[in-house]
């Protein structure tokens, strides 16, 4: 499990880019590159990082499905997952 303070600081990232989209859209089609760089930093959706729903961590995402690998393989496990099964040969 990822330390609350990284997922909040993720919720925070994607609160910010929500709040600042339209107003870097009309920035970006009239060429205000200076107004640009005066928004915070966080209000670039670049900033943002994937991370799973259910644990929060950042690596091994399957954007697909929004969950790690980790995450994914015991939910497939579990039967939670329509369609996927384990494997055996």
């Amino acid at each position: 499990m990822a330390k609350k303070s990284w997922i909040a600081r993720e919720a925070k990232r994607k609160r910010t880019v929500e709040k600042y989209a339209t107003r870097r859209a009309a920035m970006k089609a009239a060429g205000d590159w200076e107004g640009l760089q005066k928004l915070p930093r966080d209000a670039s959706p670049t900033r943002l990082h994937n991370r799973c729903q259910l644990t929060g961590r950042s690596r091994g995402y399957l954007s697909a499905f929004g969950v790690s690998r980790i995450a994914f393989r015991d939910m497939a496990r579990a039967g939670l997952i329509p369609g996927m099964r384990k494997s055996s040969w």
